[in-house]
């Protein structure tokens, strides 16, 4: 599922590795670990109206006492309402991934139909942007 420029060499399929280096390197003595690993990714995924071969991704990590699923929630609404607009609801689906737990995928109101259902969102009304 990677684009190979040599045996040696693959274009960066996500941007995780970021998350393992600054644990790795943050001193927990000194507080909690909060981060954003942004950056272009590379996929040998079909193009469609929902996929590309190549996106931006942003993966964020949080390492503290008390964190709970609605600091996630209200963390993925701002940051929606500040990529998107305020215009488009949020919506969190529960979802399993082998890597992080608790897990959710998050889609927004579709900006084709604003919601009503249309070939762009299979006539959901939602988008997957997470």
């Amino acid at each position: 599922d990677t684009f190979y420029i040599s045996p040696e060499i693959l274009m960066r399929t996500h941007t995780s590795p970021n998350q393992a280096r600054a644990m790795e390197a943050h001193d927990f003595s000194k507080g909690p670990l909060k981060m954003i690993s942004p950056g272009r990714v590379y996929r040998r995924d079909t193009d469609d109206a929902t996929h590309s071969h190549q996106f931006h991704q942003v993966e964020g990590l949080v390492i503290d006492k008390h964190v709970t699923m609605a600091d996630l929630k209200g963390t993925l609404e701002m940051v929606a309402a500040n990529l998107f607009g305020d215009e488009f609801d949020v919506r969190l689906r529960p979802s399993y991934f082998p890597f992080t737990e608790p897990s959710v995928e998050a889609d927004i109101t579709c900006f084709n139909c604003m919601g009503k259902g249309c070939a762009v969102c299979k006539n959901t009304g939602w988008i997957e942007v997470l």
